[in-house]
């Protein structure tokens, strides 16, 4: 059974930094539910973002044969070492996983399998970025604020529904996992979290013919959830672009399911 390291930052003498977003996770059993999640096994291509502490990355580093670490925070990644049971397994890339080139650590026959306390404040850029190597990733496992995991995961139809959503079940299929409280972080934030899986589609099911032009409609319609598609997009489409797409002009962006976006952005000039 793997130990959890739940630490807490003040006894380690390291103070939360605001500008990296950081909130550590001490609830042992939430990291225990992370970790039952993510089932991590002999052999996994595991990579964690932003491990802090060493809370998740402890215990899953006890579970797996070799784990890779994504930190920014320099201090931090001089003390992984000797906070987890098997630093020879570990290996720290000391960068900002914005700019980071993730095909680094892909290997033919081990896909990567991503996991993460993402940092609030870049979650949504870090998303997208993280989608540019979908490819080469098995799954991701990450903790947000429930907020935009709700987001993610939201269907048509929902005050929740909106670019964010599109857009990422577009490439993956996000399934929600269990929600987190404040009282599981050192500081606390201001927010409840959330866990979620996102599993990149190996072929999408749906394949727009210009992706560029699906995410432009997409960003471009939910800036103006409250006009009507026609009012909305006038001079975007081909001239019989709604009618070809089977869509009523009329109705609002989040009406829409994923298929009914791929199909009116087809239709743009």
């Amino acid at each position: 059974m793997y130990q959890i390291n739940a630490l807490n930052p003040k006894q380690e003498g390291h103070q939360a930094r605001k500008r990296f977003g950081q909130n550590f996770l001490h609830d042992q059993r939430v990291i225990a539910k992370i970790v039952r999640s993510v089932n991590p096994r002999t052999g996994d291509n595991i990579v964690e973002i932003g491990p802090g502490l060493a809370a998740l990355t402890s215990p899953l580093i006890g579970e797996c044969d070799a784990l890779t670490v994504v930190e920014l925070d320099r201090d931090l990644a001089a003390g992984l070492p000797g906070r987890v049971p098997h630093p020879e397994r570990l290996t720290i890339i000391e960068t900002d996983a914005l700019k980071y080139d993730f095909t680094n650590l892909f290997e033919e026959g081990r896909p990567l399998r991503v996991v993460g306390n993402l940092p609030y404040n870049i979650s949504t850029p870090l998303l997208f970025h993280l989608l540019e190597f979908g490819d080469k990733v098995k799954d991701m496992h990450f903790m947000l604020q429930k907020e935009v995991v709700d987001r993610i995961t939201a269907a048509p139809n929902t005050k929740e529904y909106g670019r964010l959503s599109v857009m990422i079940q577009y490439y993956c299929k996000p399934t929600f996992l269990f929600e987190v409280p404040p009282g599981s972080f050192n500081p606390p934030p201001k927010v409840t979290s959330a866990v979620f899986r996102l599993e990149p589609y190996a072929t999408k099911p749906i394949i727009a013919k210009d992706e560029k032009a699906l995410a432009r409609l997409v960003s471009h319609v939910f800036t103006q959830r409250r006009k009507t598609l026609r009012n909305s997009i006038k001079g975007m489409l081909r001239e019989d672009g709604f009618e070809q797409a089977g869509i009523d002009p009329m109705a609002r962006p989040e009406t829409l399911s994923l298929a009914q976006f791929v199909a009116l952005a087809d239709q743009m000039v």
